[in-house]
């Protein structure tokens, strides 16, 4: 019954299962480097100082480990570049921001002192909308797995966080070029 319930939701990202395996495709064909990765990179992982308003360190370094730069990049990504909150009931309130995307590519680009290869910077919205995938397909899941992993509030919790994901991506899908043209 659960599963019926949310059969839209599961043929979304089913339509786009294909997208997922771009990076690893890249890296295995020797393109796509490994490097050493935060993996949950997002504002709530940087600890501020409270009167510079300036970054001071990384927090959570339990989930550092061999990555894509592409991915860490994908994930602030999906978390800063969104015009609402993560769990934000009204999806007209959910917009992916062009504005706030160009600007982050900017400063991750400027911030990574040239060590990006020319394949890394062709992925960059390729990275975006992937993570913003895994993560809508966690959510996802997670509800429709009794709400095990993620901390909810409420019964819908997930099912919100899952498909703000997927207005984030049709939102990508939908200035695609204009998210390679920032890269």
């Amino acid at each position: 019954m659960l599963r019926k319930a949310v059969q839209e939701d599961i043929n979304f990202y089913k339509e786009r299962a294909d997208f997922m395996n771009i990076l690893w495709d890249l890296h295995e064909q020797g393109e796509m480097p490994l490097k050493v990765t935060h993996n949950d990179t997002k504002l709530n992982n940087v600890m501020i100082d409270n009167v510079t308003k300036q970054a001071l360190c990384v927090v959570d370094l339990d989930t550092v480990m061999p990555g894509f730069a592409v991915d860490d990049f994908g994930d602030a990504i999906r978390f800063g570049a969104s015009t609402a909150l993560e769990d934000e009931q009204d999806p007209n309130k959910v917009n992916f921001s062009i504005e706030y995307y160009e600007a982050f590519t900017k400063g991750f680009i400027e911030g990574g002192n040239g060590s990006f290869t020319d394949v890394e910077l062709d992925q960059f919205a390729v990275g975006a909308k992937m993570m913003t995938l895994e993560c809508g397909m966690r959510f996802l899941t997670d509800y429709i797995d009794g709400d095990n992993y993620f901390k909810t509030d409420y019964d819908t919790h997930n099912l919100v966080r899952s498909r703000t994901q997927m207005k984030l991506i049709q939102d990508m899908e939908a200035q695609w070029d204009a998210m390679h043209a920032r890269c």
